[in-house]
């Protein structure tokens, strides 16, 4: 049990550096999360980069891309990053979609970084976390910047909410 514990505390500490993050399957992920601090908004030495390659592979595997912009410091953030790796969602949402965590520091204090590239879904500026772009294989952005911008109660709505949003996108 606890060799498996460990693989699977490794797993999850090695998914943020691939930038693009599958889902973990429900059986690796270790059954007390306090056992493991995963962290999901990691900053890159190239994030511009990274963003280019999760919506340059999600249009070649015709998914949408699911971009969040956030940081681990903030409890939304991790919240629906949680969901977003979770093993329910994977099973539900794999095929159709991809999702990568995009650190943005801390927009509201005056301490952002990452801004420029949440510019280019058409957002001038960022006061909360985290914010979620939903991107066509085509690259048209398929919800809008209020409800891009709506997901800092994400905690308070829950995983069912979180997957019910979900359920509304098609791919095009």
């Amino acid at each position: 049990m606890m060799r498996r514990l460990r693989i699977a505390a490794a797993l999850l500490a090695a998914l943020p550096l691939l930038g693009a993050v599958d889902p973990v399957p429900a059986d690796l992920a270790p059954a007390d999360e306090k056992l493991v601090q995963r962290k999901f908004f990691v900053e890159t030495a190239d994030d511009a980069a990274m963003l280019d390659t999760a919506l340059a592979k999600a249009k070649a595997e015709g998914k949408l891309a699911v971009i969040v912009f956030g940081g681990d410091w903030c409890h939304d953030s991790r919240a629906l990053a949680q969901t977003l790796t979770s093993g329910t969602f994977a099973r539900e949402f794999g095929p159709r979609f991809a999702v990568t965590f995009i650190d943005v520091g801390v927009p509201q204090a005056g301490q952002g970084r990452n801004i420029d590239l949440v510019k280019r879904f058409g957002i001038k500026k960022l006061d909360s976390t985290p914010a979620l772009f939903v991107i066509s294989p085509k690259g048209k952005r398929l919800n809008s910047k209020k409800d891009a911008l709506g997901w800092r109660n994400a905690d308070s709505r829950g995983e069912a909410a979180i997957l019910a949003w979900f359920r509304v996108f098609k791919a095009d």
